[in-house]
C-alpha cells in the first residue's frame, strides 16, 4: 500500500484538488462544485490525501438541511475523488474514516451520502429511509444513505434532505 498522509486542505492545495476531481470524473462538474462550495459553505470540511507533495485524493463535507426544519446538524459527504492511478489502494476509505472523525469533532450529529450502495455500508452507512430521510434529487433509496455520528443522532430528524444550493448550480 502506498504511504498516504491525510490532512486538512491548504490554500496551496486548491489547484491540485481541482485537478483530482477533473481527472477522476468524466467532466469538471465536481471540480467546479468544490470550488463553489469552498466560497459559500460553512462549515466546509475538506481533507486531502497526499503522496509526498502531491494531492492524490480529496473528500468534502458540507452542511445539509431538512426542507421543513432547516439546520439539523447534518453534513453531506460529496464529492470524493481519488486520482485514477491511485484508486484501489484504500485511499478513499482512509479519507472517509478520517473525514467522519473530523465531522464528529465538528459536532455533526450525522452524515448523509448519495453514493454506491455496495461501498458506503462498509463504513456504517445505512439507507437514509431507515431514519425517515429522503433526498431532493429523487435518487434511488439504496443509494441515499446516512450514518449517525453520535448515538441517536438521527433519531429526531426526518424529512427531505436539501443540499447546499451550489449542488443545484450548473455554473
Amino acid at each position: 500500500m502506498t504511504k498516504i498522509e491525510i490532512s486538512p486542505e491548504k490554500r496551496t492545495d486548491i489547484p491540485m484538488i481541482h485537478a483530482v476531481h477533473a481527472e477522476a470524473f468524466e467532466t469538471e462538474a465536481e471540480a467546479r462544485l468544490v470550488d463553489r462550495l469552498r466560497e459559500s459553505a460553512d462549515p466546509f470540511l475538506s481533507l486531502v490525501a497526499r503522496f509526498g507533495d502531491v494531492v492524490v485524493g480529496h473528500i468534502l463535507f458540507t452542511p445539509v438541511q431538512l426542507a421543513d426544519r432547516g439546520k439539523a446538524g447534518l453534513l453531506g459527504l460529496a464529492p470524493m475523488a481519488v486520482l485514477p492511478a491511485f484508486q484501489g489502494q484504500g485511499i478513499g476509505g482512509q479519507l472517509i474514516e478520517q473525514g467522519l472523525a473530523a465531522a464528529r469533532e465538528l459536532g455533526a450529529r450525522g452524515v448523509i451520502v448519495l453514493g454506491h450502495a455496495d461501498y458506503y455500508p462498509k463504513f456504517g452507512f445505512r439507507p437514509a429511509a431507515d431514519f425517515g430521510l429522503t433526498n431532493e434529487f429523487r435518487a434511488p433509496a439504496e443509494n441515499f444513505m446516512a450514518l449517525e455520528l453520535v448515538p441517536g443522532g438521527l433519531s429526531a430528524v426526518a424529512g427531505e434532505v436539501r443540499y447546499h444550493p451550489a449542488f443545484s448550480d450548473s455554473a
